[in-house]
C-alpha cells in the first residue's frame, strides 16, 4: 500500500474524511443507523404477538450467539408447544468444528423464551433433543421441545427486565474503574445449570488473563481458515446490514466510505502484508488489553444438554451484568476446538479445571461506553413448517 493509501486509511478510521467533507458527510453518517435490522428489538413483545409462544419467541431472538449466526429455527404445533431446531446452514466448521459455541447459543434462546413466558403468565416444559444428537454435531434434529402451559402464579425472573437493555460491549475498559468481587459474586449467583463458576479481578492476576486472551485471538486472526470463515461474514454498512442482519456487522458512515474507496474490502482484509489486515487485527486487539476482570463457567462433562445449559447461564450472567452497568463481552477464543488453538486450549483448562470438566465460556467485564443493539433477522424469518 502507497504511502498515499496508508494516509487514507487511518483518516478515515480516525473520522477525519467524514469531519472533511463538512455537512454533506454528516447527513449521510446521521443517515446509516440500519434501522431495519434493529426493528426485532422494538418489536419484542408487542401486542401483535397474540399468541404466548410467540411472544415469548420474539423475545428469544434477541440472544447472543456466536458471530451473531441466530443459528434457531421454530416451528408452532398444536396449541401451546414449540419445535426449536437448528439451522446447518449456520454452522462455523473452522472455529466451532463441533457445534458447541452454537449449542451454547440455543442455550441462550431458550433461557431467553423461558424468561418471557414466565412474565406472560406461562411455565416452559422442556424436552431436550428428543430424537437424540449427533456425536460430532448439530443437525436437523429438533434440540428441543417446549410445552407451554398457563401459570398464572409463576414468578417472574427479575434478570428479565434488563433484556432489552443487553449488549455484548466489545470496546476498551475502563481502567480506573475496577471491577469490585461483589459484581463478581452477583454474576455467580445468576447461575443455576453449570457445575462450576469462577471469576477474577485481581490486579494482579488479570496481567495474565489479557495475555491468554490476546493469544488466542492473534491465533484465530492469523489462521488463514478461521480469519476467512469470519470476514466472510462482514456485513459493511448499512444496506449489507439490512440485507443480511445475521454475521459481523461494521455500521457506520466511516466503513461504508473506506469500503467504497477500496481501503476496506474482504479480499484486503484477508491479506496479512494489508493495511485493513493490520489496522483490524490492531483494533480487535487492543481491547483486550485494557479488561478489567474475567469470568468463566465449566460443566462436569460436555454433553449437548450440558452445553444448552451453559448457554442458559451464560446469557443470565450476561443480564446479571447489565443490571449493574458492567460491561460483558465474550472472550472464548480460547475454548475453540480446531488444531491450531491445541496448546491455549491446554493451558486454560489446566488452570481452570484441573480435575477435570468442560471450561464452556471465559468473559471479560469491565465499565465501559454504552453499546448499542446487535442486528437480527425478524421472528417471522425464522419460522418453519410443523412436523
Amino acid at each position: 500500500m502507497s504511502s498515499l493509501d496508508r494516509r487514507k486509511f487511518l483518516m478515515l478510521a480516525c473520522g477525519g474524511v467524514i469531519v472533511a467533507a463538512g455537512a454533506s458527510a454528516g447527513v449521510f453518517g446521521a443517515t446509516r443507523t440500519p434501522t431495519r435490522a434493529l426493528e426485532p428489538w422494538e418489536r419484542a413483545g408487542a401486542p401483535a404477538y397474540a399468541d404466548p409462544r410467540m411472544r415469548a419467541l420474539s423475545y428469544a431472538i434477541l440472544a447472543p450467539n456466536p458471530h451473531n449466526r441466530q443459528p434457531w429455527t421454530v416451528a408452532l404445533e398444536g396449541e401451546d408447544t414449540v419445535r426449536i431446531g437448528f439451522d446447518e446452514a449456520r454452522q462455523l466448521p473452522h472455529t466451532d468444528p463441533f457445534d458447541r459455541q452454537l449449542t451454547i447459543g440455543m442455550g441462550c434462546f431458550i433461557e431467553l423464551m423461558a424468561m418471557a413466558a414466565a412474565d406472560h403468565g406461562y411455565r416452559v416444559d422442556l424436552d431436550l433433543f428428543p430424537d437424540g444428537v449427533a456425536a460430532d454435531g448439530l443437525d436437523a434434529r429438533p434440540v428441543a421441545m417446549a410445552r407451554f402451559a398457563h401459570a398464572p402464579g409463576i414468578a417472574v425472573d427479575p434478570l428479565f427486565a434488563h433484556v432489552l437493555q443487553r449488549r455484548s460491549m466489545k470496546e476498551a475498559h475502563d481502567a480506573t474503574r475496577p471491577v469490585p468481587q461483589s459484581a463478581i459474586d452477583v454474576l455467580a449467583a445468576a447461575c443455576r445449570n453449570v457445575s462450576g463458576v469462577g471469576g477474577t479481578a485481581a490486579e494482579s492476576e488479570l496481567g495474565y488473563w489479557r495475555d491468554l486472551t490476546m493469544r488466542a485471538m492473534e491465533i484465530e486472526f492469523d489462521t488463514p481458515r478461521t480469519l476467512k470463515e469470519s470476514v466472510d461474514l462482514f456485513r459493511i454498512g448499512k444496506r449489507e446490514i439490512n440485507a443480511n442482519p445475521d454475521g459481523i456487522e461494521l455500521p457506520g458512515a466511516g466503513f461504508e466510505i473506506m469500503n467504497r474507496l477500496g481501503l476496506l474490502t474482504r479480499e484486503n482484509t484477508l491479506d496479512p502484508q494489508s493495511m485493513a489486515f493490520t489496522q483490524g487485527k490492531a483494533s480487535t486487539l487492543a481491547p483486550l488489553a485494557t479488561s478489567m476482570g474475567y469470568v468463566w463457567t465449566k460443566t462436569r462433562g460436555n454433553s449437548r444438554p450440558e452445553q444448552i445449559g451453559a448457554g442458559r447461564d451464560w446469557v443470565r450472567m450476561n443480564l446479571a451484568a447489565t443490571g449493574l452497568g458492567l460491561g460483558f463481552h465474550p472472550n472464548s477464543q480460547a475454548l475453540q476446538e480446531f488444531d491450531e488453538m491445541k496448546a491455549v486450549y491446554g493451558e486454560v483448562h489446566r488452570k481452570l479445571a484441573p480435575e477435570g470438566g468442560t471450561v464452556q465460556m471465559l468473559t471479560r467485564i469491565g465499565y465501559g461506553p454504552q453499546a448499542g443493539p446487535t442486528p437480527r433477522w425478524p421472528l417471522e424469518s425464522r419460522i418453519v413448517e410443523g412436523a
